[in-house]
């Protein structure tokens, strides 16, 4: 085939080709019918709210540690005399454990003989201050004697100088004497300062309940050996009333500020499907914490658990309600997202809607129910769409609170019942289509809409 042949080939192809193109848009323009999904709008209340989840915790617990290193050689007996373990019940002062005491009564053994030795050594201090106390009195006699004869024929001067000295001595035997006395006397508060740190020490050996609760945790075995050091190893853990339990939330900081003491909470655990509980919110705790550079507060709900099917460490899905609205106008959010094609607007109102887009107009909340507030002026507004025929017809309304899936809006074009446009969908296909190219992904929610709820 010469050069001018492969050309006239080429040029049939593409008018083969701009043939069918034109004939494809003429079809998706004017070919099979397109008929509007709708939904009415209802009237009814609407609650938003925050998603978050969290762990059920006892509202007071307290951890009973050692204070010795020992052996346990055997547990105590709660209040039906069941050996203490996880659920036991048990008063102020029962025994939960028992440490192997002998090297810490071998102590109070031996502090008590170095308390009566002490004791003795004050007894006989005493007993010999008497006899320093009789030599002086002796001594002092003779002195004065000495002094009333004087260095004469009758008294030589080495025994008058013996006289004296005789005295000085004796009078400083005493006071070693008192100071003696003193020094046994410390020996035994000393002997009793020991005595007791090793009765203390003893009586620590018996692991007793600081608190009325419920054993929630045993963390040692008969036979496993606790070792004592700067910090207390743990034994139990204690909870003081399980009526009382608190949910800890973890909230992202974007929904922190519109958490508040006393506000109403609702939660779930997996352990009940289908059943709710309710709390509220006790406080906001200010040490936040970060991971993978998200900004999370502990907020703390308490519950009541009078029941008792609240165990510890459950996980819960919590829900925080911002608002209520009871007896509103709301419709579906897929209503907002909805952007019809210009020919498929009412000619009078396409001026009027030119340029305006309803892709982000449920912006007061997401499936979560979380408030994004932003910058504007007045409230949020939005468009519906209502069929007009074969057409249809913009509604502006102004938007309310949202719970992800309904929207509150407000107009005086609307009432309940009114059908607005959710979606589209063309005769003889299966999906709903939004029109356009059918390389395009279609969407429910129509031209410029969003599969999400």
């Amino acid at each position: 085939m010469n050069r001018f042949g492969k050309r006239v080939v080429l040029v049939i192809i593409l008018v083969a080709m701009i043939g069918a193109g034109t004939a494809w848009v003429m079809r998706s323009d004017s070919g099979g019918a397109t008929s509007f999904l709708t939904a009415p709008v209802k009237r009814g209340d609407l609650v938003m709210f925050i998603s978050a989840t969290g762990t059920v915790e006892p509202e007071e617990v307290v951890d009973v540690g050692a204070q010795v290193a020992g052996q346990i050689v055997s547990f105590g007996k709660d209040e039906s005399g069941k050996t203490i373990d996880y659920g036991s019940t048990v008063e102020k002062g029962t025994v939960l454990a028992q440490i192997d005491d002998s090297l810490y009564a071998a102590d109070v053994a031996q502090f008590k003989a170095q308390l009566d030795l002490a004791k003795a050594g004050v007894i006989r201090a005493q007993a010999d201050l008497g006899q320093l106390q009789a030599k002086l009195y002796q001594a002092q006699r003779d002195w004065k004697r000495a002094q009333k004869l004087g260095p004469s024929d009758a008294l030589s001067q080495s025994d008058f100088d013996a006289a004296q000295s005789a005295y000085e001595v004796a009078k400083a035997n005493v006071d070693v004497g008192k100071a003696a006395i003193v020094q046994a006397q410390n020996s035994v508060e000393q002997a009793e300062a020991n005595l007791r740190r090793a009765q203390r020490n003893l009586d620590y050996c018996t692991i007793k309940s600081p608190v009325k609760g419920v054993i929630i945790d045993r963390r040692v075995n008969i036979g496993q050996t606790v070792v004592s050091s700067l910090n207390a190893p743990s034994l139990f853990l204690i909870a003081k009333d399980l009526r009382r339990m608190q949910v800890w939330v973890s909230v992202n900081e974007a929904d922190i500020g519109s958490i508040r003491p006393g506000q109403k909470v609702s939660f779930t655990v997996d352990a009940y499907p289908g059943e709710t509980f309710q709390g509220e919110v006790g406080k906001v705790r200010l040490n936040a914490s970060m991971t993978q550079n998200v900004v999370t507060y502990t907020v703390e709900v308490t519950t009541d658990n009078s029941s008792g099917k609240l165990l510890p460490y459950l996980t819960a899905n919590a829900r925080f309600v911002v608002s209520e609205k009871e007896n509103v106008l709301m419709v579906p959010n897929s209503a907002l997202r909805f952007n019809p094609a210009p020919n498929q607007i009412v000619p009078d109102s396409r001026a009027a809607v030119a340029g305006q887009s309803n892709s982000s107009s449920p912006a007061t909340a997401g499936k979560s129910g979380k408030a994004h507030k932003a910058e504007k002026v007045g409230p949020p507004r939005g468009i519906l769409w209502v069929p007009d025929g074969s057409l249809l017809r913009p509604v502006q309304v102004v938007l309310g609170i949202s719970d992800g899936t309904m929207t509150e809006v407000q107009s005086d074009q609307l009432k309940e019942s009114t059908l607005v446009v959710v979606g589209e969908e063309r005769a003889g296909e299966t999906n709903p289509s939004s029109g356009g190219s059918p390389f395009i992904p279609q969407f429910r929610g129509g031209r410029g809409g969003s599969s999400r709820q």
